[in-house]
């Protein structure tokens, strides 16, 4: 008998300081993304589309579940129209938000 299980882990809170940081920049940086598409009235699906990432990509940015690397968040602020400056400020500033 062959079992096969996928799992999508997720580190929500570890006691290396670097992971729960790195959670909250995750965070940060979906809200932002989300507020801006939101913004310009655009789908999950359409911004993938136009930064060239999958949609299922996309929703866990959002959601604060994937850490993109800074040539995909070049991508995402080209989708959304605005400068990578504007996305990691924007970011930045949801940093403070509470969980």
């Amino acid at each position: 008998m062959l079992r096969i299980e996928c799992r999508h882990i997720v580190v929500r809170k570890a006691s290396v300081r670097g992971v729960v940081e790195r959670d909250k920049a995750c965070l940060a940086l979906g809200r932002a993304v989300r507020e801006l598409r939101a913004a310009q009235g655009v789908s999950q699906e359409e911004l993938a589309a136009r930064s060239g990432v999958h949609r299922t990509y996309m929703g866990g940015i959002e959601r604060g579940e994937r850490n993109p690397s800074w040539s995909k968040v070049l991508l995402l602020a080209d989708g959304l129209g605005v400068s990578a400056a504007e996305l990691v400020a924007l970011a930045e500033r949801h940093l403070g938000d509470p969980a």
